[in-house]
């Protein structure tokens, strides 16, 4: 899957092995793939940051920042882990143990995967492994044109989990002419995430957007 024999094995069968899955040392601790999903999430970050870089030289921060979080959003990276079979490898590396494999566990595992590569093979072979086998699989067309309206995926959310959304403006910053509105948005009253923007209505789609990520809700 990684293009070449790695030199430590070891990071690699780490890379799938789930908090769900973790075992626990003498001291109590429990190892589990957490700290490579924590280094690869900022590696294949930083290159894919790098490459819409370089491929839209004419495009603002705004539209770079956007399509890179839909690129790195769980419900992508589960998708790629799946095409990649990786998730073949965890449901193998799972059968016969108490543990679920939630899409989720795909995206988490590759991300830890890139970690791995980080470790083993250092960064510049970790940003080929991540341009010929992570972004070839992106469709940007398809991506850059479709609008998510993040609001409604979490509202919807909501209704499935019998849950209440409400979205609170903390404050409103800058002149009559340039304002930002700072919105937090709650969930059965409690603060999950907040957004910014121009608008009112822009800064609650950012809200609803980061909360998306971190509620794991599909987009």
């Amino acid at each position: 899957m990684v293009g070449s024999k790695p030199f430590n094995l070891s990071l690699y069968k780490l890379a799938i092995k789930h908090a769900a899955a973790a075992e626990e040392t003498v001291n109590g601790m429990k190892i589990s793939n957490e700290r490579l999903e924590y280094l690869g999430d900022a590696v294949l970050g930083a290159v894919v940051a790098e490459f819409l870089f370089i491929k839209y030289p004419f495009r603002d921060e705004g539209f770079l920042t956007e399509t890179r979080s839909r690129m790195v959003n769980r419900e992508a990276l589960n998708h790629i882990a799946i095409k990649l079979g990786l998730s073949k490898i965890i449901e193998e590396e799972y059968r016969g143990k108490n543990v679920g494999t939630h899409k989720s566990i795909y995206g988490d595992a590759l991300e830890a995967m890139v970690g791995a590569v980080y470790l083993d093979r250092g960064y510049e072979f970790c940003k080929k492994f991540i341009l010929r086998r992570i972004i070839i699989h992106f469709d940007l067309d398809s991506i850059i044109n479709t609008t998510t309206n993040f609001k409604s995926k979490v509202i919807e959310w909501s209704q499935k989990e019998n849950s209440s959304v409400d979205f609170r403006t903390v404050s409103i910053d800058g002149s009559q002419r340039f304002k930002e509105f700072v919105v937090e948005l709650l969930i059965n009253n409690e603060p999950v995430a907040t957004g910014k923007g121009a608008t009112k209505k822009k800064a609650e789609q950012e809200a609803a957007k980061n909360a998306c990520e971190i509620l794991n809700i599909a987009v």
